[in-house]
This record gives structure tokens, sequence and C-alpha cells, in this order.
């Protein structure tokens, strides 16, 4: 059971599915691991617990860091916490796996809410707002041969995904996919989704993925 403050994203099914693929990574002593939108600090704890040297955990929200640092500190474990807007604080830094499980909702406009739970799925109209930007930033924070796992929803663009990274010469595959019942926010947006043509009438269930990009 994971500490989690008001405001921070609950882990849900997304979150054990690239738990899972980030568990199947050789990760040993000199593996060195950065997790974006870390939110609880699910996947910074699953990828100290498989073995990896060094973690280090960044999200944007106050809450998230300090719900990272509590949840390192019950389970005794070594995992570095930054505040900061994804690679900002890290650029110098280099690593060999790097995990996000971002916000990637479509929302009602571009406005990115900076506080409130919202925070946690809300990305923009066509949900990529911090989907193009991991895409874009993270390719230069891997060393040769590193890793990116990146989960997002069908709704949000996977080709769009696997496009961008692959322009910056990362090899591409879906590493894990799954159908998910709408939650409550999805239910909730779904005539938005269907006048935009994203879901169908009466679609119930989103895919998701983990793409997995080697650099």
């Amino acid at each position: 059971m994971l500490l989690r403050l008001p405001g921070v994203y609950r882990p849900q099914d997304d979150t054990e599915m690239l738990a899972d693929v980030i568990a199947a990574e050789e990760l040993g002593p000199s593996s060195r691991v950065l997790d974006l939108c870390a939110g609880t600090g699910a996947l910074s704890v699953r990828a100290a617990e498989a073995g990896a040297g060094s973690v280090t955990a960044v999200d944007v929200s106050l809450r998230a860091v300090l719900s990272i640092r509590l949840n390192a500190l019950t389970r005794r474990l070594p995992i570095r916490v930054l505040r900061g807007d994804l690679t900002e604080s890290i650029r110098a830094e280099r690593f060999d796996l790097v995990v996000s499980n971002p916000p990637y909702v479509p929302a009602h406009d571009d406005a990115l809410p900076n506080r409130g739970v919202a925070r946690a799925w809300d990305a923009g109209k066509n949900g990529r707002a911090l989907l193009d930007r991991i895409c874009a930033q993270s390719p230069d924070v891997l060393v040769p041969g590193g890793v990116l796992l990146l989960a997002q929803s069908a709704l949000s663009g996977i080709e769009k995904t696997q496009t961008m990274l692959e322009e910056r010469n990362l090899k591409v595959e879906i590493a894990a996919t799954a159908d998910i019942p709408f939650g409550p926010v999805l239910e909730g947006r779904r005539k938005m989704l269907e006048d935009r043509g994203l879901i169908e009438s009466g679609q119930s269930r989103e895919q998701i993925v983990v793409i997995r990009a080697v650099k």
C-alpha cells in the first residue's frame, strides 16, 4: 500500500502495466533510472525493488514529491526525489531507463490545471501536452542503448508517439497493451470524446499501451 496525499494520482491499471514492464527490464547496481511525472512514486519503488542502483523521481507537484519521499522512507529505499518540470532539473545527467506514466486524458481545452486532482490526468485537448514534451526531451537524457518506457491511451495518439520517437532515432515497440473500462473521468467526457470522433457511440473501454523505445 502506497501513501498518497490528496490530489496525487492513485496508481491504477496503467501504473501496474508499466510496473510489470519495468520488472522485466535488466536492472542492476549500475542501473540509473529516471521516473518522470512520478506521482506516488509507485514506479520508482518498483525500479528500486527490482535492483536499480540509482532511482530519481521527478514531479511538478509538491504533494507528489512529499508522497514519494514518504513511500521511499517507509520502505527504506534510496530514491532521490526532485520537484521539477520533466527533465529541466536533470538535463546534464544520463540514465539507463526513463519511465513515465504522465497525464494523457484529452481535456475540454488546452489550459492545463496547476493545482487540484485534475492535474493528474488533464493533458490538453489532444491529450498530448506532456507526451509530446516527454518524446522530445527523454532521448537527450538516455545513454546509448538506454530505454524509455511510456504509458498512454490510444485516445491520445499512439502513432504520434511512435513517430516522434522514431524521428529521434529510437527503436520503438509496444511492450504491453490492455483494454480497460472507462473510469469516472472518461465517463464524464463521453459526449466530448464522441463529438471529436475519438470514441464511437456507446464505447466504454479504452486501450492503454506501454511503449518501449531504445536509443
